[in-house]
């Protein structure tokens, strides 16, 4: 397994569909001129709607979607490894999938995940969301094979159920990606904690694009897209602004990491209380 090198895209997305998919690909260019073969963009890439019911209003399915062919043959234009964090796929009338897509550097779609958990809180802050209202959970945790080794695919909100990731590392995925839109108010508290300890946790690399700043909707979200080795070192970190991240990943790093503590390998069960 060579070493190679990856990156985050983080955005500020707003309502704007093409303008959306127009500074994606541009940023995505700007990686690969970094170097990276493997990119990744945060979630609710191509919108963020004022709410999720005009994010439904705007979704379309996945053969109607507008940007899966651009971001398809700039993959292939590149032969990159290219995650888009999250599209809005419309499976319903009223509901939509927050979707991950990893295109193959030939264009192919090699692996979809659908977010399981939905992000239904009511912050101190006073912000309110509930992402069930229109969008339908993914039922099935996803991994994909590389080059380089298996990546195990997340969304945002996953990333507070150890769980799911714990599955993910035991399924063989030394990289984990969580493409986010947190929220400033819970970013501050708890993004850099909660990804560190999913990398130290699992002996996993971590990369976690994000959204960042002030969106035309009001909308804030913590940016800081990071990309986290698996004894927790912070390899690469973003501000708030739009920009382009990288690090050089090495997998035997994951294998180092897991020999060092095999706490993989010793789960016991229990009963619960």
């Amino acid at each position: 397994m060579n070493s190679f090198r990856t990156a985050c895209v983080q955005l500020r997305s707003s309502d704007d569909v093409a303008e959306n998919i127009r500074v994606t690909l541009a940023l995505i260019r700007e990686a690969k001129g970094k170097g990276a073969g493997f990119i990744a963009t945060p979630e609710n890439t191509t919108l963020m709607a004022p709410d999720g019911g005009a994010k439904l209003e705007r979704s379309f399915d996945e053969q109607s979607d507008p940007a899966l062919p651009a971001f398809s043959a700039l993959a292939a234009e590149l032969g990159i490894w290219l995650l888009i964090g999250s599209v809005a796929i419309k499976v319903s009338d009223t509901k939509t999938a927050n979707r991950s897509v990893l295109f193959d550097p030939k264009g192919g779609i090699a692996a979809r995940y659908d977010k399981i958990h939905m992000f239904d809180v009511d912050l101190p802050s006073g912000e309110k969301y509930r992402e069930s209202s229109t969008v339908a959970g993914g039922d099935r945790a996803v991994t994909a094979d590389l080059p380089w080794g298996r990546v195990g695919l997340t969304i945002c909100y996953d990333m507070r159920f150890p769980h799911l990731y714990r599955s993910l590392a035991q399924s063989g995925a030394f990289l984990l990606t969580v493409p986010s839109a947190f929220t400033e108010t819970t970013g501050k508290a708890h993004w850099h904690v909660l990804l560190r300890a999913r990398a130290i946790e699992n002996g996993a690399f971590v990369v976690a694009p994000a959204q960042g700043g002030t969106h035309a909707n009001g909308r804030k979200t913590y940016g800081h897209s990071l990309i986290v080795a698996p004894w927790g070192e912070v390899l690469a970190e973003a501000g708030s602004d739009p920009c382009v991240i990288v690090a050089d990943i090495d997998p035997a790093l994951s294998d180092e990491a897991r020999a060092r503590v095999p706490n993989l390998r010793h789960d016991r069960p229990f009963e619960v209380p």
